[in-house]
């Protein structure tokens, strides 16, 4: 039977004390923030996964290695139709959303 570990905190309760409840302006910027990092991270990996360099992906979808490299390092926001035809075109793969409320 697995203990109950007390001394543990959860992600949400740190985030809570640090940037405030879900929906405090703080907390929603770190959230988008956050999820914007997510994103970078996903394509990045898919990116090594199909053992492409970010050149090789910036010349499949017409753009440029800086570019990729700005989007997989979270410096830069992507367009929706950037992101489409990103994984579209340059992963051959499909784009599916969800919507958390």
């Amino acid at each position: 039977m697995k203990q109950k570990n007390n001394n543990l905190t959860s992600l949400d309760t740190i985030l809570d004390n640090k940037y405030g409840k879900r929906g405090a302006s703080k907390r929603e910027n770190w959230e988008q923030e956050f999820e914007a990092f997510r994103l970078g991270v996903l394509l990045e990996e898919a990116r090594i996964k199909m053992g492409m360099t970010q050149e090789q992906l910036a010349e499949k979808c017409g753009t440029n290695k800086s570019y990729i490299s700005r989007i997989e390092n979270n410096a830069s926001d992507i367009r929706l139709s950037t992101l489409m035809k990103i994984i579209q075109t340059g992963f051959g793969g499909h784009l599916k959303l969800t919507l958390k409320l």
